[in-house]
């Protein structure tokens, strides 16, 4: 395999390679589209990173897009959570925290990690850890949280051995969400 190359994106620049985030989207839910699940299909995909990438939307969106051999093969984006946000919805928390302290916030506490994905016939050799390591060392964020569905074992055992942590469960309100776990990693250094 050819050295990797990276490329950021904020969210203007991010919608001018829509062709490339849904080919991407295609190649790494290839089984997830396959069984017609609404929330899986490309359509309502590319919809919601229309919305995420929008103009007027707030909160700083940062696009991380890998290419191997100039093929664009991977990708994570997120983007601070600002105060109001519609993010934590729902959210119930596993422990006694106080609801509305844990989501409370101002634009600099919490990094949403929406989106990590790479193409099927690209997965296993470390490209899904660059993205997830690029998109996140630099933030300024406190701590940062994604979503991840409790049945994706994979997915979900690497986070934790990436040092995030569950907090509990939420159902986007995205037509047909499914229930996805909270987690959250400390930004800290």
């Amino acid at each position: 395999m050819t050295s990797p190359e990276f490329e950021h994106l904020n969210a203007a620049e991010a919608r001018t390679r829509r062709t490339d985030v849904e080919d991407i989207y295609r190649g790494a839910y290839v089984e997830a589209i396959r069984s017609g699940a609404p929330f899986a299909d490309p359509v309502a995909f590319m919809q919601r990173f229309d919305a995420y990438t929008a103009p007027d939307r707030p909160g700083e969106f940062e696009l991380i897009m890998v290419s191997v051999s100039g093929r664009p093969v991977g990708q994570a984006w997120g983007w601070s959570l600002s105060k109001g946000t519609a993010w934590w919805g729902g959210l119930q928390l596993d422990d006694a925290q106080d609801l509305d302290d844990f989501t409370t916030e101002d634009g600099a506490r919490t990094f949403a990690l929406s989106e990590l994905m790479v193409k099927n016939d690209m997965t296993g050799g470390g490209l899904a850890r660059a993205l997830h390591d690029r998109l996140l060392d630099n933030r300024n964020e406190e701590r940062a949280t994604l979503l991840v569905r409790p049945d994706n074992t994979r997915a979900y055992q690497t986070y934790l051995r990436w040092g995030w942590n569950r907090v509990g469960t939420l159902r986007p309100s995205w037509p047909d969400a499914p229930q996805f776990d909270a987690l959250i990693r400390d930004l800290r250094r």
